[in-house]
């Protein structure tokens, strides 16, 4: 059964590697379902034979059973010719909304569409102010509510980058079709409008039930500033714990308690069970002997089992809560049914529901640490023993041996996690063991159970409790501050390609062999390819770009032999997340690159200095160049820090390991002159390597592209790559300017379905017409240069095709 389940959960994950999937899967399914009984029948006798059948079964089991589950979840689509049209839908809200300061985030169970067909979920923003400045009141959208809106819609789209979060697969494993946001009042006869106050069902319930409590935390937390980690622990909503936060967490390596996790489903199932037994023994104090009727034993299983299962449809059942429900069932059901069982059998059926219910599950890392942490455990414990304490032990010996159970179960976990930590975050925090020594019984044992209590008890007793709660918290997170804020904190290194993380574990498989075996401290030999590899770099003379896929926006990374420059920083997609913070630092950390030796923001629009302030908060940078205004947010940062800071001039030029770089523009009059808008001062660059050069042309203008025409003499402006300037508006990319530069190639950054409507139809067939070939990264995903003898071109997508995108 085992090797089945391994074999099913291999088969799953083989499946999220495919461009396509198979057809007549659920046939495929049933036929590999028959022919694996006889056979495992037929070999009974001979195990060895029987493991691999198992095995194949299981691999072919899973690969069909997640590709028929796909095909079903891909079906409800929304049709091209409906995407940005005014659909006037009615249903209910289908989650917890997340309120924002431009308005709210909610899931909507679509029930009627008006001239579409719509899946039947979808996601939907409803901003207050909209984005051609019409009024736009905002409804009070609650859970289990019934609502008649208009809206526009688009099939799930997300950035596609190296080293990047996948937002279409995490969209399809939702089980949400399509994206949107609600119309301003477009006519009186179809307004926005509630239709019920509530519609009874059992996920509305949940929902409606989890708001509540929300709501009740964050009045009697109102202001304060770890209110939201209180909610991510009594409902396991994150999204309230601000950015800065997350980075002391995850420094630290505390943030896996930050939610409803398994340590704490575990600790309240055990207390509801604790309290269940023992007032099932005391026939809660009656004279009706209620163990002779059913077992102590039995009714403690079914309490926990129940406390579990409350907790975790609370906590959204997240896949790390998954889990741990699932193992605690099986044990719950062994306990009642008299069945003794391994907890290597527990860990494999929990493995086998969590794939079997959600075979997306394996695309995040909250699955391969779930697992790895309790398969690291039984390695390091299985079969071995520890004297036991004597009955007339002391108090003080108990709670000594108890402590050092706690410190080995810390050790082994952080030991063993160590190499899949850095393949999946490219980083591990050394400070992890004495955080989590200190915020587990913190966090377990006494802020979750205050919460918890504080969101049921009825007021003023919630308010105090609540209160407490958020005073140890604080308390904590300064404590947790000041580890995360030490140099030595958190080891990176770049992701380990495949063969240095299979050596890595077996190095940690030998550093937590039993005693005995020989050389244990040997193992850590094999974390030395893991942690001390460099990133890579092109040989001198050459260069690498890589243009991300940031929406509509520019950020381009341009490396040299021994040095890096960024050129623009992305958009700014909300208050708290910007093209830095969700693309170029997690892409820079798996790269192993703790330093940008220069960064040059172009111009001051939002959609290309979004990013500069979290760049600069998050990456060491040695110096900044850009055309931005006096008193800019990343201006004034970098006169704090004393680090230098220039405006970008025409004339300017440096060479890092034979690839040279000439600022082209701007003039450096125009620093001065305040008639200018702030894209004709768009910082120009050339870089060139060998016979090769790229041309960054940032937002310039019909006007700026006519100054380089009269001011550069015949083939000064002449690169094989350009950025499209202005994304591909129509107010550049003369047919001058681009005869001047002849590009074979232009990459033009834009948004999908961006309001702008860039490139513009003309431009970009302007392009075509001059046989230049043509990118968008909202089709291609990120586009990698490689700049040597020749120019090797990789799109993101083409390079690693998934059966979901674009559907």
């Amino acid at each position: 059964m085992r090797t089945l389940i391994l074999g099913f959960a291999a088969g799953a994950a083989w499946l999220q590697t495919q461009a396509s999937l198979p057809l007549h899967a659920g046939a495929l399914l049933w036929v590999i379902a028959g022919a694996a009984l006889p056979m495992a029948w037929l070999l009974r006798r001979h195990a060895r034979w029987r493991c691999v059948v198992a095995l194949a079964a299981g691999v072919g089991l899973g690969f069909y059973w997640a590709a028929w589950l796909a095909q079903a979840a891909l079906a409800p689509q929304l049709a091209l010719a409906d995407e940005g049209q005014d659909i006037v839908v009615t249903g209910t809200v289908a989650s917890l909304p997340y309120r924002f300061e431009q308005g709210v985030r909610f899931n909507f169970s679509v029930e009627k569409a008006l001239n579409a067909k719509v899946p039947p979920l979808i996601a939907l923003s409803w901003y207050a102010g909209f984005r051609d400045e019409v009024t736009n009141e905002v409804g009070d959208v609650q859970p289990g509510e019934r609502w008649r809106l208009t809206v526009r819609l688009q099939r799930p789209h997300g950035n596609a980058n190296p080293m990047g979060f996948d937002y279409e697969a995490w969209l399809l494993e939702q089980g949400v079709r399509a994206t949107g946001y609600v119309r301003p009042q477009p006519r009186a006869d179809t307004p926005n409008v509630r239709l019920a106050a509530f519609v009874p069902a059992f996920g509305n319930v949940v929902e409606a039930s989890r708001a509540v409590l929300r709501a009740r935390i964050l009045r009697s937390l109102e202001g304060k500033q770890y209110a939201g980690v209180i909610v991510a622990l009594v409902v396991g909503d994150q999204r309230a714990i601000p950015q800065s936060d997350w980075q002391v967490f995850n420094r630290t390596g505390v943030s896996h308690l930050i939610s409803i996790s398994g340590l704490h489903i575990t600790m309240i199932a055990g207390l509801f069970a604790l309290g269940a037994g023992a007032l099932w023994r005391r026939s809660f104090f009656t004279e009706r002997q209620l163990p002779l009727l059913l077992p102590a034993q039995k009714v403690a299983a079914l309490a926990g089992a129940l406390a579990a299962c409350v907790y975790v449809l609370l906590a959204g059942f997240g896949v790390p809560a998954q889990r741990t429900l699932y193992m605690l069932l099986v044990v719950a059901l062994a306990l009642w049914l008299g069945r003794i069982t391994s907890i290597v059998h527990v860990l494999c059926l929990a493995l086998g529901v969590v794939v079997l219910l959600d075979p997306w599950a394996v695309l995040w890392p909250g699955f391969w640490l779930s697992f790895g942490a309790v398969a690291t455990m039984l390695y390091a414990t299985a079969g071995r023993t520890t004297a036991p304490l004597p009955e007339n032990a002391s108090r003080w010996r108990r709670l000594r041996a108890a402590v050092a159970l706690g410190a080995h179960t810390q050790y082994v976990v952080t030991v063993g996690l160590v190499p899949l930590t850095m393949l999946l975050f490219s980083q591990v925090s050394l400070v992890s063991p004495v955080a989590n020594a200190l915020a587990i019984p913190v966090i377990s044992l006494v802020v979750t159970p205050l919460s918890l209590a504080g969101s049921l008890l009825p007021a003023p007793l919630s308010d105090a409790l609540l209160l407490l709660a958020h005073a140890i918290v604080q308390m904590l997170a300064q404590v947790l501050d000041w580890l995360g804020a030490r140099r030595f904190a958190v080891w990176t290194a770049p992701a380990p390609p495949m063969w240095s993380f299979c050596w890595a574990l077996f190095g940690t498989a030998w550093l937590l062999a039993p005693r005995g075996w020989p050389h244990r401290w040997a193992g850590m030999l094999g974390w030395l390819p893991l942690l001390t590899a460099l990133p890579s770099s092109p040989p001198p003379g050459q260069m690498w770009i890589t243009a991300f896929d940031v929406g509509q926006g520019m950020a381009v990374l341009v490396e040299t032999h021994g040095h890096r420059l960024l050129y623009d920083t992305g958009p700014a997609y909300s208050l708290d997340a910007d093209g830095a913070s969700r693309v170029i630092v997690p892409y820079l950390r798996a790269r192993g690159i703790g330093k940008l030796d220069g960064v040059i923001i172009s111009h001051s629009d939002l959609d290309h200095a979004g990013g500069a302030v979290s760049l600069l908060q998050n990456v060491d940078v040695g110096w900044l160049a850009s055309s931005l205004f006096d008193g800019h947010p990343a201006v004034e940062a970098r006169r704090v820090s004393h680090r230098p800071y220039l405006h970008c001039m025409a004339g300017q030029g440096w060479t890092w390991e034979g690839v040279h770089f000439a600022m082209l523009h701007p003039l450096p009059a125009s620093h001065t002159d305040i008639a200018l808008k702030p894209n004709a001062r768009s910082c120009t660059v050339k870089i060139t390597a060998g016979q090769h050069a790229i041309l960054l042309a940032g937002d310039i203008e019909a006007a700026q592209e006519a100054q380089l025409l009269g001011r550069s003499a015949d083939g000064d402006l002449a690169a094989d790559v350009l950025l499209a300037p202005h994304h591909g508006s129509g107010t550049s990319s003369t047919p001058a300017f681009l005869a001047a530069v002849h590009p074979a190639l232009a990459i033009f950054q834009v948004g999908h379905r961006n309001r702008y409507k860039h490139p513009k139809p003309q431009v970009y067939a302007r392009y075509g017409d001059m046989g230049i070939t043509r990118l968008r990264t909202d089709v291609t995903g990120a586009v990698v240069l490689e700049f040597g003898d020749h120019i090797n071109v990789t799109q993101y997508r083409a390079s690693r095709p998934r059966y979901w995108q674009g559907r």
